[in-house]
């Protein structure tokens, strides 16, 4: 198993307009993104055949990417199908076609795979209640300076958030907490209990009374996590998370944040979105310290219990980057206290 073999998200539905042409890199390939004449999303290695110009400064014309530099263009397989300079003597040639991926729209997202012979089918994550009636979703973007596993990490980790988001998503509390992490079947799974109302700004909207949450938090391979939280009727939502790898220190993230607020969900769509941005955003620049001093120093982590949820994730990723796969991990269950 490569991380090759998964779909990574490369534009949002609506940013792949007809006649546009998107630069975009994944595992360090550089991508040119553009809809074919038949609508559907095309990704081509980032690189003219003939001077090495880069594609997606080019133009896209009836379906057909035209090279900035001598103005070569390309159908939708990466074949070149017009060659200015050689007039009418042009001819097609199998030798002149342009490394071509597959590519999948799904959810609002465009996907791409970089290998055509994946070790097994794997589809795009199916985003829970995307477009189903009574839920809403709010999208942010955001670049982190830091690599795919520090963010998974980051984004279901409980400890932090009373440090880096005070207030707006938890206060210090010392609050005893509990929590069973199972990794089974390459996937990370948590659930917690004793949660009740530090929540932060919305805790009196989001569970007035009190009670007890129900929150899970899953981490997918290679790169998706999904948090869940419960607080009864009409107070549920879902943040997903698709941390794309620009880089080995660059991942862009995609994230969903789709809730079911019963009469509330259309008023509740500013507060959510400029919530998960601020929350976010903070995320951004605390993973820019920890990618700086990993940088500096190395990663040598010194583990709580707590951190059990990361050890799996890791467990995870590193078995992918041996060629391994991670469902063949033994299954493990651990259960946690700790106190935010």
């Amino acid at each position: 198993m490569q991380f090759t073999d998964f779909w990574y998200i490369v534009a949002l539905s609506n940013q792949l307009r007809t006649n546009t042409v998107l630069a975009r890199t994944v595992l360090g390939e550089w991508l040119a993104i553009f809809r074919g004449a038949d609508g559907k999303p095309v990704a081509l290695q980032d690189k003219c055949l003939h001077r090495s110009s880069r594609l997606s400064v080019g133009k896209v014309c009836n379906g057909a990417l035209q090279c900035p530099y001598h103005g070569w263009v390309y159908d939708d397989s990466g074949q070149v199908i017009a060659v200015p300079a050689e007039g009418e003597d042009f001819k097609a040639s199998l030798q002149r076609q342009a490394k071509c991926y597959a590519t999948k729209e799904q959810d609002g997202y465009v996907y791409v795979r970089l290998t055509d012979s994946p070790s097994e089918n794997f589809e795009p994550f199916s985003l829970p209640h995307y477009g189903e009636a009574g839920w809403e979703t709010v999208r942010v973007i955001n670049r982190f300076a830091n690599n795919v596993t520090n963010c998974a990490e980051n984004f279901i980790d409980i400890p932090h958030t009373a440090f880096v988001h005070p207030g707006v998503f938890r206060h210090s509390r010392q609050q005893k907490l509990e929590m069973t992490v199972k990794r089974c079947d390459g996937a990370v799974v948590v659930e917690y209990r004793n949660e009740t109302s530090n929540l932060g700004w919305y805790s009196r909207f989001l569970n007035h009374q009190g009670a007890e949450i129900k929150h899970s938090d899953r981490f997918y391979l290679p790169n998706i996590t999904s948090v869940e939280y419960q607080m009864g009727h009409h107070r549920h939502l879902f943040i997903t998370s698709q941390s794309i790898p620009e880089t080995d220190n660059s991942t862009l993230v995609y994230t969903d944040v789709t809730y079911n607020y019963g009469i509330w969900n259309k008023l509740a769509r500013p507060f959510v979105w400029w919530t998960a941005q601020h929350i976010i955003r903070q995320d951004v620049a605390i993973l820019k310290i920890q990618g700086e001093a990993i940088a500096k120093y190395g990663t040598h982590f010194s583990n709580t219990p707590a951190d059990t949820i990361h050890v799996f994730v890791e467990s995870i990723r590193t078995a992918i980057s041996r060629g391994e796969d991670p469902r063949l991990l033994p299954n493990q269950s651990v259960k946690v206290t700790f106190w935010v």
